[in-house]
């Protein structure tokens, strides 16, 4: 069985994120989802809430799990035995941080590449960050996110 694990904050999950974990359930076996920890980001929403929302956004694709990680992801995906991290790219910018991520990673947990995909053209725009601003300034973000991270959000 091929595991893959999709990996992110997801301060909220949008859904960029959904359409790259959709995409990663077809290529793998098993698919885990795994909210983690980003000391450089200040959340919105606390631990809980972040897996409530992902596993709502989730919950429609048999072969996905969502967990909760705060140790470093090539310990994580050796402890889980996956063979793939999934990381979606909108820009080259993404596509060279991830790039160097995946050399890290790979450093650490050999066995285990990393799979680039390419955001949907729909959805390159997508971001927690621009969510949660498009959200603190009012706009209409439901063609971003799930209707229960927007209702969350509404209220921030």
């Amino acid at each position: 069985m091929k595991t893959a694990v999709v990996p992110g904050s997801f301060d909220p999950v949008t859904l960029g994120h959904v359409d790259l974990i959709r995409r990663a359930a077809a290529l793998f076996d098993r698919v885990i989802v795994a909210a983690m920890v980003n000391f450089e980001k200040h959340y919105c929403f606390t631990v809980e809430q972040r897996l409530e929302f992902l596993k709502d956004a989730v919950k429609d694709i048999p072969n996905v799990t969502v967990e909760y990680s705060d140790e470093m992801l090539y310990a994580y995906v050796l402890r889980k035995g996956a063979c793939a991290v999934v990381k979606g790219v909108r820009d080259g910018k993404d596509t060279d941080y991830e790039i160097w991520m995946s050399d890290y990673n790979r450093q650490h947990a050999p066995s285990c590449d990393t799979v680039l995909l390419p955001a949907d053209k729909a959805l390159t725009q997508v971001s927690s960050t621009e969510v949660k601003r498009l959200a603190q300034a009012g706009k209409d973000i439901t063609a971003q996110v799930t209707p229960m991270v927007a209702a969350a959000l509404r209220k921030l």
